[in-house]
């Protein structure tokens, strides 16, 4: 079964058990797959990939998952924002609609273990100066996508790269 399949079978159990936060959550979700879709439909129909394109623009698992990503990272975001405004009624709807989406996304490195594999990269990228960052991420990326928060891997790449090149 597909990650697509997975979440359609789950929309229908949360709608069958009128579970109200579930649904909603689903229903976003779907609705960016199938942009997500429909934009994987057209650059292929731009770049002359007619033959098959309906199955062609279906999505794969990862690139669900990156859908999915997207999403919850708008969830994390919403959130801060509404605990900054004392909005604890909105902050409550982002907490769960986010619990709805980690589901389906894979297992979140902790720190020390993006430390670790930032450290490693940082070897195998060859950089010899904090100005070298880029080769870094370029070796990095890969690795963590989707497996960690962006500004927690940014953050630890500049600490790292602060520790090793200057200190």
């Amino acid at each position: 079964m597909t990650l697509k399949e997975k979440i359609q079978q789950d929309f229908k159990e949360a709608f069958k058990s009128k579970e109200e936060v579930k649904v909603s959550t689903f229903k976003i979700l779907q609705s960016e797959i199938r942009n997500a879709e429909i934009a994987k439909k057209t650059k292929l129909a731009k770049e002359g990939n007619t033959v098959d394109i309906d199955t062609k623009s279906q999505l794969n698992d990862e690139e669900v998952i990156q859908v999915v990503g997207k999403e919850a990272k708008k969830r994390k975001d919403a959130l801060e924002i509404y605990k900054k405004e004392g909005r604890s009624e909105l902050q409550k709807r982002e907490e769960d609609e986010l619990a709805v989406l980690v589901n389906y996304l894979p297992k979140q490195l902790s720190e020390d273990e993006v430390r670790k594999i930032v450290e490693e990269s940082l070897k195998e990228s060859g950089a010899t100066g904090p100005e070298d960052m880029g080769k870094i991420m370029k070796v990095l990326m890969p690795k963590v996508k989707g497996k960690a928060d962006g500004n927690i891997v940014n953050n630890i790449v500049k600490e790292v790269m602060i520790n090793y090149f200057i200190a």
